[in-house]
């Protein structure tokens, strides 16, 4: 072990021996299933390991951010008002930061005082299709362009100070666009979890960074190699599920694809979008990421580095 890397590193049998300091398993079999995305391999035995030493730990940051907002409030003979434990995920299109998201969310909710947990995916601050068409990047969505930055900025700034209810927009999947008109009302939570492929990712048309509002940030990480696979898998689920819904944006382009056709569409797309955004934007903010959770091509987590303080 390198003693001068800036991470702590664990292997998955260091990190599974610190779940001896909470040895209740919050969720059962039947509440993992309904939280897996598709495609994801993620098991009881997952959760034990990973994702109970995980949530406490964070517990723990979480009270201790909590008593120093108390502890500077009584130094500056103010009231402390309610500010939030920011949370964020970050990685690649089709690592798995969807499920890890609402794993945290539901583990974290059962925890000591069963706090109030909000997810938000900064897919609702995508441009709607409209506006990249007009822009002429709609073949760049996902690139840190088609974000609307500086709403997602104001919303990070409107929960971290307190705002008793901040709208954040919503983002349809089968329509592959933001709904207009539609909103969720977040209000007041002690932890929010963002979501997203841009959370750490620096733009210079801001004087802020969306990470700048967090206390704890999270990357999930994979070699390309298996990443790719998990998208192209995904791909193919798709076709046969939500893509046959005559509302999907993607119906009339690749539901009545073969499965030879469907290898080829998505590797070609892995190729020309997702590889190219991993490459150029998603991967070098990796460091920046206070824990980086590595996958392996089962899924499974295997290596976790903790930066240090």
């Amino acid at each position: 072990m390198n003693l001068y890397s800036p991470y702590t590193e664990f292997n998955r049998k260091e990190w599974a021996d610190l779940k001896k300091y909470q040895t209740t398993l919050p969720l059962t079999t039947a509440e993992l299933e309904q939280l897996k995305g598709l495609n994801e391999e993620v098991s009881i035995q997952e959760v034990e390991d990973i994702y109970l030493p995980l949530t406490h730990f964070i517990d723990l940051y979480a009270g201790a951010s909590r008593e120093l907002n108390r502890l500077t409030a009584s130094f500056l003979k103010k009231e402390a008002h309610h500010a939030p434990y920011i949370i964020g995920i970050g990685g690649s299109v089709a690592v798995g930061k969807s499920t890890t998201a609402r794993l945290l969310q539901a583990m974290l909710a059962r925890g000591k005082g069963n706090p109030k947990v909000d997810l938000v995916t900064t897919d609702g601050f995508l441009y709607p299709n409209a506006v990249l068409q007009e822009k002429g990047i709609m073949n760049r969505k996902g690139f840190p362009e088609s974000y609307d930055i500086k709403s997602l900025i104001q919303f990070m700034g409107d929960v971290k100070s307190g705002k008793p209810e901040v709208m954040a927009p919503v983002y349809s999947h089968l329509a592959y666009d933001v709904i207009a008109g539609e909103e969720n009302a977040i209000c007041q939570p002690d932890i929010l979890i963002i979501e997203g492929i841009n959370v750490l990712q620096v733009k210079k048309e801001t004087p802020l960074l969306v990470s700048d509002f967090f206390d704890f940030s999270i990357y999930i990480d994979a070699e390309e190699e298996h990443i790719r696979h998990w998208y192209i898998e995904r791909f193919k689920l798709l076709r046969n599920t939500a893509f046959q819904n005559e509302h999907s944006f993607f119906h009339s382009r690749f539901a009545n694809l073969e499965e030879d056709e469907a290898v080829l569409t998505a590797s070609q797309i892995w190729k020309d979008i997702n590889a190219k955004n991993l490459h150029e934007n998603i991967l070098p903010t990796k460091g920046r990421a206070r824990l980086i959770l590595k996958k392996e091509a089962d899924h499974s987590i295997q290596r976790i580095q903790l930066r240090k303080l």
